[in-house]
């Protein structure tokens, strides 16, 4: 394996959108700093599994349903 291509990894701050402060290693920024995020992955559907309720306000899935209503689905 070549030596010096891979990239620092060190720990880093990780604030979440609640205001905790998570330690954790990255190759982002360098030692010590801190990644405030955006998307709280504690609550986001995409990282829970998706057990938060689907919220559609007229889209795909309305449409669907009233496409398709009297057909029992």
């Amino acid at each position: 394996m070549k030596k010096d291509i891979h990239p620092d990894y060190h720990f880093i701050d990780v604030k979440m959108t609640d205001g905790t402060v998570v330690k954790m290693r990255s190759t982002w920024g360098k030692e010590g700093e801190t990644l405030s995020l955006d998307i709280d992955p504690s609550v986001h559907p995409a990282w829970t599994g998706g057990s938060s309720r689907l919220l559609d306000a007229g889209g795909r899935v309305s449409k669907f349903k009233n496409k398709y209503a009297g057909l029992g689905f």
